[in-house]
């Protein structure tokens, strides 16, 4: 009974410290641009050129 009573508060807890983290952490995700050519597209021109 002493060892459910240790385990029950260990996972409430557990419980406890998750929610916090999930409300109070730094979750913000890190932006960054990435680009990477298309494998068997045709090059774009470039944007402001004109072809004929």
């Amino acid at each position: 009974m002493r060892l459910l009573k240790v385990l029950v508060v260990l996972i409430l807890a557990a419980v406890i410290g998750l929610v916090g983290y999930a409300y109070f952490g730094d979750m913000q995700p890190v932006r960054s641009e990435v680009r990477s050519p298309i494998a068997g597209a045709p090059a774009a021109p470039a944007a402001g050129t004109e072809t004929e």
